[in-house]
Formats: C-alpha cells, sequence, structure tokens
C-alpha cells in the first residue's frame, strides 16, 4: 500500500480549487443562516439528502487537507502510517486519544503548533472512565456548537417563553457552561448546577406560572423526581421539561423522567469532540420507543443486538460520521476554525449511521412508515445511533452484559428504580476462583432480606428476557452464570467513588465489589 505524505493530500491543486470555488460560498451561507433557526432549517430541509452527503464530504476532505498543511501533531501521524493513495477517498487512519491524543503535545495538536492565549477555553473530560483530559477549543468553535444547541431546544421545546435551570455541573467540564451559555439565546437562564435546594427555591421564587427547562444528567433529574416526593415538593404543579446529556439513557428512564417532565429529549457529544454532535427529535424518539416493543422493526433498523441504542439526528454540513468494521463511530469535524482539528477520531462508541432515505427504506421493509410515527415536525436529516463504550461490558461464562442492559432491567421495574440511586456492573470472584457477573445497586432507605429478595428475582429475570447472550448462558451454566445482587447503602461500597465524580461510574475498573 503506497504510503502519501501530508502534501499528497493537496493534489492535484486544480482539483482542490474547484472545491473551494464550491464550499466558499456554502461556508458563507451556513455562516449567515445558522445564527437564525427558521433559515437554518429551511435551507437545510430544501437541500435534497445526496447534496447534504456530497457537500459534507467536501467539508470533510478539505478539514483533513487543511490538518496536514497546518497541524503538525496530524502531518508526523499521517507520514509514520500507509492508506489508500487516491486524494479524493476518506478511508485516514483513525486517530484516538490512544495513538494520537497520548502521543502529541496539546501544542502540536493545534494549527500551526501554538496554543491560542486569546480567544480560547480549556474543558476537562469527567474522567468517568480513566484520566481526565484537558481539551482547548477556540470562541468560535465553541459558538458554533452553542447555535446547534440553541436551534435543537427549540425545535424540541419550541418558541413559547421558559426558565432554563442549567443543573449540569459547573467549573472546568465541557457541558455546564457551555450549555449555560448556548441557551441564553433562548431564554432566561439560572446556572444552579445540581443543587437540588437551589433548584426547588428556584422553582418556588418564580412559581408555576412559567414553564421551566431542567437540563442535567439522567440519574440527577431521576433524583430531583425522588427528592420532591421525600420533601413533598409539588413538582406536579409545574410544567416542566427536560434535556439531558453527558450519558446514555433507557426509555423505561425516560418513563420515570415523565411523572414530571414532558418533554424529556437527550443531547450526543463528547469532551475529545464538542458537545453539540447530534440530538434528539420527535422523529428520533419515536423510532427507539417503536424499536422498543416491536422486535422485528428493531432488528430491521439496527441489525442483530438485543441492546437499545440511543437515536440521535445530525447535521452532516457540520460533522462527517463513518463506522468501523467494528461498529464504532468515527467523527471528523468538518470547520476549519477549530483550534486544534478532529479528523477521524474514534471515541470507541458503538453504534451506526444511516441516512434519513435508508433509514425510511429499512422500516419500510420492517413494515413500519417513519412519517405514520411523527406526521410532523420531521427534519430530513442523517441518523446516528449509539450503544455506549465499546468496552463497557463485562464478559461471563460468552455472555457480554452491559451497563445499558442493567438500566433498562432496572427502569421495567418501577418499584425497584423508586428506591435506587445509583448502580454498576462488575463481577465477583468467589472462594473457588469463580466469576459471576456482579450487580451493585445504591439504595435509599432500608435493605433487608425481602427487599434483596425482589432485585434477585425480577433484576435476573429482566436480564434473562432481554439478553440472549445471558439467557443462553443462564440455561447451559446457571451456577457460573447467575448474577451476584449487591445492595449497599447511600455512599457504600463501590458507590462511595460517585463522590468526587461528575457523573456516576458504571463499570466497576477492578471487576471486584468494595
Amino acid at each position: 500500500m503506497k504510503r502519501r505524505s501530508a502534501a499528497d493530500l493537496t493534489r492535484p491543486a486544480w482539483r482542490r480549487l474547484g472545491r473551494r470555488m464550491v464550499l466558499r460560498p456554502i461556508d458563507w451561507m451556513l455562516r449567515w443562516v445558522g445564527p437564525s433557526y427558521r433559515l437554518f432549517f429551511k435551507v437545510i430541509t430544501v437541500v435534497p439528502q445526496p447534496v447534504q452527503h456530497k457537500i459534507g464530504l467536501w467539508r470533510a476532505r478539505r478539514s483533513r487537507e487543511h490538518a496536514a498543511r497546518r497541524v503538525p501533531a496530524y502531518g508526523t501521524f499521517l507520514a509514520a502510517r500507509s492508506y489508500p493513495s487516491d486524494p479524493d477517498s476518506f478511508i485516514e487512519p483513525y486517530t484516538d486519544k490512544e495513538n494520537y491524543v497520548k502521543a502529541f503535545s496539546t501544542a502540536a495538536r493545534c494549527v500551526d503548533g501554538h496554543l491560542s492565549f486569546r480567544d480560547a477555553a480549556i474543558d476537562e473530560s469527567s474522567g468517568s472512565t480513566g484520566t481526565p483530559y484537558n481539551w482547548v477549543r477556540s470562541l468560535r468553535e465553541r459558538q458554533e456548537s452553542h447555535i446547534f444547541i440553541s436551534h435543537f431546544a427549540r425545535f424540541c421545546f419550541g418558541d413559547e417563553p421558559w426558565i432554563t435551570i442549567n443543573a449540569f455541573s459547573m467549573g472546568a467540564w465541557a457541558t455546564g457552561i457551555n450549555m449555560g451559555v448556548a441557551l441564553q439565546g433562548n431564554s432566561i437562564v439560572k446556572n444552579t448546577g445540581p443543587d437540588l435546594d437551589k433548584i426547588f427555591r428556584t422553582l418556588e421564587f418564580f412559581g408555576s406560572e412559567v414553564a421551566y427547562l431542567l437540563c442535567g444528567y439522567p440519574p440527577f433529574l431521576k433524583l430531583m423526581i425522588d427528592e420532591a416526593e421525600e420533601q413533598g415538593f409539588p413538582l406536579a404543579e409545574y410544567r416542566l421539561m427536560a434535556l439531558v446529556g453527558g450519558e446514555g439513557m433507557s426509555e423505561g428512564l425516560r418513563d420515570y423522567l415523565r411523572q414530571a417532565f414532558e418533554p424529556v429529549y437527550s443531547g450526543y457529544g463528547a469532551t475529545d469532540l464538542e458537545i453539540g454532535l447530534a440530538g434528539e427529535s420527535p422523529m428520533s424518539v419515536a423510532i427507539r420507543r417503536e424499536a422498543r416493543i416491536n422486535s422485528a422493526f428493531r432488528e430491521g433498523l439496527f441489525g442483530p443486538d438485543s441492546r437499545l441504542p440511543m437515536v440521535f439526528q445530525y447535521n452532516p454540513l457540520q460533522h462527517h460520521i463513518t463506522v468501523t468494521p467494528e461498529r464504532e463511530l468515527v467523527f471528523t469535524v468538518n470547520r476549519l476554525h477549530m483550534l486544534s482539528p478532529r479528523i477521524m477520531y474514534n471515541i470507541h462508541d458503538e453504534g451506526g449511521v444511516a441516512t434519513f432515505a435508508e433509514m425510511r427504506r429499512r422500516a419500510v421493509v420492517a413494515g413500519v412508515e417513519l412519517v405514520d410515527l411523527v406526521p410532523e415536525k420531521v427534519p430530513r436529516l442523517p441518523f446516528v445511533w449509539v450503544y455506549g463504550r465499546k468496552d463497557s461490558t463485562v464478559s461471563v461464562m460468552g455472555a457480554n452484559i452491559y451497563p445499558e442492559d442493567l438500566e433498562q432491567c432496572l427502569y421495567d421495574e418501577p418499584e425497584l428504580a423508586r428506591v435506587t440511586r445509583s448502580y454498576c456492573l462488575g463481577v465477583s470472584e468467589d472462594e473457588h476462583g469463580t466469576w459471576r457477573p456482579l450487580l451493585s445497586f445504591e439504595i435509599r432507605g432500608e435493605i433487608d432480606d425481602s427487599l434483596q429478595g425482589r432485585f434477585e428475582e425480577r433484576i435476573v429475570a429482566r436480564l434473562r428476557g432481554l439478553n440472549r447472550d445471558f439467557q443462553a448462558a443462564m440455561e447451559e451454566y446457571a451456577e457460573g452464570a447467575r448474577p451476584v445482587i449487591a445492595l449497599h447503602p447511600l455512599g457504600g461500597g463501590p458507590f462511595a467513588r460517585d463522590g468526587d465524580k461528575i457523573k456516576q461510574i458504571r463499570l466497576l475498573a477492578t471487576g471486584h465489589d468494595e
């Protein structure tokens, strides 16, 4: 296979000039219509889907060529690797945290090898899957993310006046402050962080005559419902909507949140890339909820996987998304003003992509017409679906069990979900060296034999019905496959780790209870 230099990516010059003549007016157009919600959706719905894809691909190639010329780390990264020599291909080597971020300094990964000390910000990842990292962003790229979030919120929650209560963690984290800034274009914003007392006082102060949009991690909004019930706070008197993110959410958890919040939508992003990668829409939620109850429909859209992925729509002009043979999502940010460009970046989320037309064809084959699910407000944008991190799994007796499986089982049992603050997945080793799945739950209130029995009976039964691998393992070797159910008081056992984390830990790295 021929090895290309960074300079090879810019040849031939006439082709690059031709693309520039096409893309430059598109850049101006996007910058002009971008801040306007109505103009943006008029333009994006008028542009045919094949043209959307082609322009997005051209913009991704241009971002690649720009990074190869201007970013020292990326030029060095490409020079050390072999890949197809066709300049029109987009089959570049994947970058990720291990082979790119850890291998090069922050400055080397910036345009011209310089870290800007003006009009830039530093975000820190949560560290929920390991060591926190610092990520630098220019002012303009943050503004682009803010515009996407603002449009997404307007599309999902409408034009009525509301007060936004931003309960995401404040500080260096990418979501918190940026979410507050983004939604100032839609509403008046109060950045409370995850402080229930402040949130309840805010609701009391402004009263129930106005609507509220609560933004936060899904488990925190679940905790808000539970605490309100304990304190006797009248959430039912308020018109509450919810915008969640930061981690996946089962449809069972959405149902739980809909006791107090309506509607409930999630956004998709990653600190490695940016927070505004994609968002749920009425159409994507309807698809997911149909797939929840219709296994033929789920398999026709997403393939033979018992898990139910999160489903989002995204703007192909801003992000180019491909999938590896291992079903991992790979992202390119199609904009030249990135301080530290992301080209073919793999965050190791497992999932898939499909154009709107392709998703519609798959649905028809499975016996469902998408426009019948949601007759109105249907943006003809492509879909991306996400199962979660590829390595977030416990494998015992040939059965792969995921944190998403555990969440779905828990919220299919509302009585058990109501007393559960958090949960995590691991493995337990007995005195004979036998490994079994370890399902740990953090419990609000008293833990007794009766509660232990209900968890052991109902969660295991739900897991058998949900996960085919686990069902087969239980049939072949129940003694080794049957999970150990561990109930802990608040802050006990493995949940003591959550105290200094902005996200709850879902996978025990050690594989043992504490």
